[in-house]
């Protein structure tokens, strides 16, 4: 039974995505999870908040948007923390709920908010994610869902995605097959960014100009590697390359 259980709650992803608040990931790495998903692999997201400090929609719109955009992204898993808008900390409090759900899901890569950015929760969620994904690797870090034991998991590799601040990227994935997927995920947080038909403040992600600098910044990352989109990536650790073949773009 013990077996039964620990199965039932394993649902092994090959990457996990994480944004302090619904949206973050769409932004900043929808596209590599579209491409991932179209080389089979297994993906999913976790929002920490639920948005609630936002100046447009409510808890429930937000819920309801970032259904629909899970939907779009073809993702195996979504779930939400819960965590306090503006609030949370990188405390241990938190960063055992992110163990936890890093040991659930065993993902092999886990990706995470920009390490420094405009909004102070972005910087905040990157520092939690990374921390947390160490600690969950730590043998002697109980934890348990429903009872049940969890095992140690750290993934291989934790990667930050770009958002609103210009950070030096340390590489970048080809996202323009996908492009347009991406950015039908991103419209379907209708409250949040520019749409004629919704009421509500105007805020800094709500101008059209906002979901424009997003598309140009993809346009930079693809000019650079010569495609025409693509999202830029950080990470603390050096990535081994089998060899020199692996940084050869064969002429077409």
């Amino acid at each position: 039974m013990r077996l039964l259980n620990t199965l039932f709650y394993l649902m092994k992803l090959d990457i996990l995505a994480f944004g302090a608040h619904p949206d973050d990931v769409e932004l900043g790495c929808g596209g590599l999870l579209l491409v991932e998903k179209a080389n089979g692999k297994r993906t999913g997201i976790v929002d920490l908040t639920q948005g609630e400090l936002g100046s447009r929609g409510t808890i429930q719109s937000r819920q309801k948007e970032a259904s629909v955009a899970a939907a779009i992204l073809g993702l195996d898993v979504r779930e939400n923390l819960k965590l306090r808008d503006g609030f949370f900390c990188n405390d241990e409090a938190s960063q055992l709920e992110i163990i936890k759900i890093i040991r659930k899901y065993q993902p092999e890569v886990v990706v995470c908010n920009a390490p420094e950015d405009r909004h102070p929760d972005h910087g905040k969620g990157a520092a939690l994610v990374n921390d947390a994904a160490f600690l969950s690797g730590l043998v002697k870090i109980e934890t348990a869902i429903e009872g049940i034991r969890q095992d140690a998991w750290r993934p291989k590799i934790v990667l930050n995605y770009m958002q609103d601040r210009h950070l030096e990227a340390h590489f970048v994935v080809d996202v323009t097959a996908v492009y347009e997927t991406k950015l039908k995920a991103i419209k379907a947080y209708e409250t949040q960014f520019f749409n004629p038909e919704m009421e509500g403040p105007e805020t800094y992600i709500s101008t059209p100009d906002f979901l424009d600098s997003i598309i140009y910044k993809n346009k930079m990352y693809g000019k650079m590697v010569g495609v025409k989109f693509a999202e830029g990536f950080i990470t603390k650790k050096i990535i081994g390359l089998p060899n020199l073949n692996s940084l050869i773009k064969e002429n077409t």
